[in-house]
């Protein structure tokens, strides 16, 4: 499919779809005023485009038992070895984000715990046991302040 291009109804379809992504096109279709054959190819279209690549719930770790966020910059031994510590890191139940970044850190990872004496283990039997990795740097969550998506307006372009 060649470049979609975006207008102001389907930035307001992908906030609702943001908000819920359960909610009947049909809804939909009355808050926008157009018809739900309008929304559901509006939405196939998006699909297609791969601007929507799927859709999930939000799980509250905290209730699961995971208590404790902790992002981790990582020093590899070698840059070229990047590319194995990723597939190492992706195999690491606890590893929920990765980044491949530029500056001090050749990634940063976030992981989630139950609480210190698990990452007290992940640390040493997991991530430390990689070869490929220098060392880390710990910087452990007390709180998340904000958690939100790319804001999408209408008049931003």
């Amino acid at each position: 499919m060649e470049k979609y291009e975006i207008d102001s109804l389907d930035i307001k379809i992908l906030n609702y779809l943001r908000k819920d992504a359960r909610m009947p096109f049909i809804e939909m279709a009355r808050k926008l005023f157009v018809s739900g054959g309008t929304i559901h190819q509006r939405v196939e279209k998006l699909k297609e485009a791969k601007i929507i690549t799927g859709s999930s719930i939000q799980l509250d770790h905290k209730k699961l038992g995971f208590d404790v966020t902790v992002l981790l910059g990582v020093h590899l031994k070698n840059a070229k070895d990047v590319e194995k510590v990723i597939n190492e890191l992706n195999k690491l139940d606890e590893v929920v984000e990765a980044y491949y970044t530029t500056g001090s850190y050749a990634l940063i990872v976030k992981i989630l715990v139950n609480d210190i004496e698990h990452f007290h283990n992940f640390l040493i039997k997991k991530l430390q046991s990689i070869d490929e990795v220098q060392s880390t740097e710990s910087f452990i969550s007390l709180k998340q302040v904000i958690k939100k998506d790319v804001s999408l307006r209408v008049n931003d372009r």
